[in-house]
């Protein structure tokens, strides 16, 4: 039976430093569900139940795992785990048998205690080599400059292997604490395979009637020298190319959410958040949902997913495009990651900054949005500094 220590979803008031920094500590491999949110942190320990392939819709799937575990007795289940980006792929979520809430880890002062390094030695592989992704974004901008399609999001790996398994627990605390304010995950993807990172990306989250979403789409590197990153930040939100993807991503959230809808409030122009890499460009959209009875979080994910800041538009065009130009299957690189309870309320995370360790492999993934303004040298070197957040947790260099 699933209990929840901390029942609901809202935050205490009062915040115990090591409230939330204790459930990153026993994060386990394998067994545990770890998610923590700018709202809250989850720990999921084993596994009650887990979702089947196929069979319906996966919404009403979920909806239907979660009230088989109310009439069993679990008085507020929840969901969690990851769903690929095909979405006809198969999903990895589980009713975990104890749920444990908390703060979020950035209300946690004992989240600014250092992480010893994790030890670990790596050989690092590029797949493809930049030289390949700058061809393939030069071939995408010519056929966009035809007028097929729009924007495609494309993406590369970073194979990196070490002498045994990775630290995980490590890597997910070093992860948190470079930026505690994000979207902090380790959850099982598939068989033998444990997927973690540090979003800075909601899809979109559900509470009672309300719903918000906050698309990020255009993007420039942090610099060090404190000038040249507000200028790098002034920069983008003054680019006309980055606007312009942003704007793309922006329309389509806003068209998916819409019929869900009594009402949509979306900003005129877009604002700034930053990780410890990267400066995005951000709209936060907000909405009261017509009928929140019958409309999950997983409704409004699978409704939103993909969007074009993950994949392109039109949709079908662009992940044929995908398919066509990355040598590897994306699986959970963005797709989505989260929980959902039984009464509709969730949140679900774009599923980047992220990699997936099997044995002693970590394949690290990054994508840039490709538009036909886009030059092939500087998605490359977009790539490369997306790939910093996860190399600076495991301590490696591209």
């Amino acid at each position: 039976m699933t209990t929840v220590t901390r029942p609901g979803v809202s935050a205490p008031p009062l915040v115990s430093p090591g409230d939330a920094t204790v459930l990153l500590e026993e994060y386990a491999p394998a067994t545990d569900r770890l998610l923590a949110t700018p709202y809250r942190t989850l720990l999921g320990r084993g596994a009650v139940a887990e979702l089947p392939h196929g069979g319906g819709a996966l919404s009403e799937r979920v909806r239907a795992l979660l009230d088989e575990r109310r009439r069993a007795g679990d008085a507020d289940p929840v969901v969690m785990g990851a769903l690929p980006f095909d979405p006809d792929g198969v999903p990895a979520l589980a009713v975990p048998e104890t749920v444990r809430w908390a703060p979020p880890l950035r209300e946690d002062p004992l989240i600014a205690l250092p992480v010893p390094a994790t030890g670990d030695r790596w050989s690092v592989r590029e797949v493809p080599e930049p030289e390949v992704y700058g061809a393939a974004v030069a071939a995408a901008v010519e056929r966009m400059k035809g007028g097929e399609f729009d924007k495609v999001v494309l993406a590369r790996t970073l194979e990196l292997t070490a002498p045994q398994a990775p630290d995980l627990p490590a890597m997910l605390r070093r992860l948190a604490r470079r930026d505690p304010a994000g979207y902090t995950f380790a959850v099982p993807s598939a068989p033998g395979r444990t997927l973690v990172g540090a979003s800075p990306e909601l899809l979109v989250s559900r509470t009672g009637s309300t719903l918000t979403a906050n698309p990020l789409a255009g993007s420039a590197p942090r610099s060090a020298d404190l000038a040249e990153d507000v200028r790098r930040a002034a920069a983008l939100l003054e680019s006309a190319k980055d606007l312009h993807e942003h704007a793309v991503v922006v329309d389509a959230v806003r068209a998916a959410l819409a019929p869900f809808c009594a009402r949509i409030d979306v900003p005129a122009r877009p604002t700034l958040v930053s990780t410890a890499a990267m400066w995005h460009l951000s709209t936060t959209v907000t909405g009261e949902l017509a009928d929140p009875e019958h409309t999950t979080a997983l409704d409004l994910a699978s409704a939103l997913h993909p969007t074009p800041a993950v994949c392109g538009t039109p949709t079908g065009l662009a992940r044929q495009v995908i398919a066509e130009s990355e040598p590897f299957d994306r699986g959970a690189y963005t797709g989505m990651v989260g929980w959902q309870n039984a009464d509709g309320d969730g949140e679900w995370v774009v599923t980047i900054r992220c990699a997936e360790a099997e044995g002693r492999l970590l394949r690290l993934f990054a994508g840039a949005g490709v538009v036909a303004e886009s030059s092939p040298a500087a998605e490359t070197a977009e790539t490369g500094a997306k790939f910093r957040t996860f190399l600076n947790a495991v301590g490696a260099t591209l």
